[in-house]
């Protein structure tokens, strides 16, 4: 939604923005771009080999800084390289489609690789810890509310059973336990939602949106704008009810009174971009 970025960022010579989730560098080498000759722009990511990915792209620019940063120290890690109040901040959430096409990186149920999904491999629980540790009534919770499955019990069940026979390592593993469970229909594979569920859990993806969300809110200028892509429901009602809340209690405004899609257009050209929904929120005086 690169069109809807830098309508609501609104990027201008001089200022300083903040893109909380670099990646591969695609919406900060837009923001550059609309910024002309002056600005700065801090990239960051949580990911230390998509941040090397963004350094290659962006590195010869000036006016870029990078740190390697969890949402939740994004305030602290802005302060430390001069970007303590800022005009933006731009938050494009969820796993990126380098690490899911990185096999390695245990993020894809089609890979053959260890059961992984740690966005920042220096530190946490793998997904293997989890699904072979965890207690059958714990999986079955975790894969219902951060996968919103409905069939997260017999999922469970059948994980339970596979890892008491021997330990589930690799992601095409824990995919064949869960076909096997719940069966295969329509074109969507069945272990989909219980592998986000696992990624968001390892990666205390909505804890750190919480946590980021604040951090965000707390570095802008009075007239400076958060936007936040999402790209499920949970990320989304999250996003929703913090700028109505920021709304409502006066220190935000809200210029999205509904998320935004991407066009029918983008969607046919970009068909990761489907699911994904923009919203904006200015800091108030």
């Amino acid at each position: 939604m690169s069109r809807e970025v830098l309508e609501y960022m609104r990027p201008e010579q001089g200022e300083a923005y903040v893109d909380a989730t670099v990646g591969p560098g695609g919406h900060s080498e837009l923001l550059l771009e609309a910024m002309a000759k002056g600005g700065r722009l801090l990239c960051i990511d949580r990911d230390a080999q998509v941040l090397e990915l963004a350094k290659k792209r962006l590195g010869h620019d000036s006016r870029c800084s990078f740190a390697h940063a969890a949402f939740a120290d994004m305030a602290h890690a802005a302060s430390d390289a001069g970007f303590a109040k800022v005009q933006g901040v731009l938050m494009d959430l969820g796993v990126s489609m380098l690490q899911l096409k990185t096999d390695e990186r245990g993020f894809s149920f089609m890979s053959d690789a260890n059961l992984d999904m740690r966005m920042d491999p220096s530190t946490g629980v793998t997904a293997e810890d989890v699904v072979n540790s965890w207690p059958e009534r714990e999986l079955a919770d975790m894969i219902y509310t951060f996968g919103e499955e409905h069939r997260s019990r017999r999922i469970a069940s059948s994980i339970v059973r596979a890892r008491a026979k021997s330990r589930i390592q690799t992601c095409r593993q824990l995919a064949d336990v869960i076909e096997k469970a719940v069966g295969r229909s329509g074109r969507t594979h069945p272990a989909t939602r219980t592998f986000q569920a696992i990624r968001i859990e390892v990666n205390d993806e909505m804890g750190q949106l919480t946590r980021g969300l604040e951090a965000a809110s707390g570095m802008l200028y009075q007239g400076g704008r958060l936007v936040v892509i999402t790209y499920h429901s949970l990320e989304d009602r999250a996003v929703k009810h913090f700028m109505k809340d920021r709304a409502k209690e006066g220190s935000m405004k809200l210029l999205t009174k509904k998320a935004l899609k991407p066009t029918r257009e983008e969607v046919l050209t970009n068909p990761s971009a489907r699911s994904a929904k923009l919203r904006c929120a200015e800091a108030a005086a």
